[in-house]
């Protein structure tokens, strides 16, 4: 799961050695956190006009992990 949000985030930004993802342990509602990470130039390539590209990888991350019976979060900073 952390490879493929980190991949996905290395295909939308320009400096992609700025690419960085931490996950957090699960949380009392077994919710895993994911934290990714990029320059700052790139925020804007990563969120997308109205959030529509950080909804969209949310979306592709959360039926991954559906997939696997686990629940994600996905948080962008």
């Amino acid at each position: 799961m952390k490879n493929l949000l980190t991949d996905i985030a290395k295909s939308l930004v320009e400096n992609q050695e700025e690419v960085n993802v931490v996950v957090d342990e699960p949380n009392e509602e077994g919710i895993v956190v994911y934290h990714l990470y990029v320059a700052k130039e790139d925020m804007g390539r990563v969120i997308g006009k109205q959030g529509r590209i950080a909804k969209a990888i949310r979306t592709v991350m959360r039926s991954v992990a559906i997939r696997q019976n686990c629940k994600i979060s996905v948080e962008i900073g």
